[in-house]
């Protein structure tokens, strides 16, 4: 019903920034939440930052005040704005989007790349 489709993936170097998109498209009344998660090799998906409907915002510790997240509910857009990237946010970032309504259910796009080295 909802698809998801990322971009502003690349690569950065130690300090820099990025932003990545995502823009939702279908049933997109069903959503609720939206959010960026995160998959390194090896390692498990882990949530980054998510946005609510209202605008409230959850961070991961380790993106905190580095990171910001935002959304156009008009558009079902949401944006992650990455500053000061290190090293360990090299990672696969996925565009996450929930329905609000029943039945419940999560979409997911399908990844862009982040690579922070010099």
């Amino acid at each position: 019903q909802v698809q998801l489709v990322e971009s502003g993936g690349g690569l950065v170097q130690p300090g820099g920034s990025l932003r990545l998109s995502c823009v939702a498209s279908g049933s997109i009344f069903t959503l609720g939440a939206m959010g960026w998660y995160r998959q390194a090799p090896g390692k498990e998906r882990e949530l980054v930052a998510t946005v609510t409907n209202g605008g409230s915002t959850n961070y991961a510790d380790s993106v905190k005040g580095r990171f910001t997240i935002s959304r156009d509910n008009a558009k079902k857009t949401v944006d992650l704005q990455m500053n000061s990237l290190k090293p360990e946010d090299t990672a696969v970032y996925y565009c996450n989007a929930n329905r609000r309504v029943p039945p419940m259910y999560s979409y997911w796009g399908q990844g862009t790349q982040v690579t922070v080295s010099s």
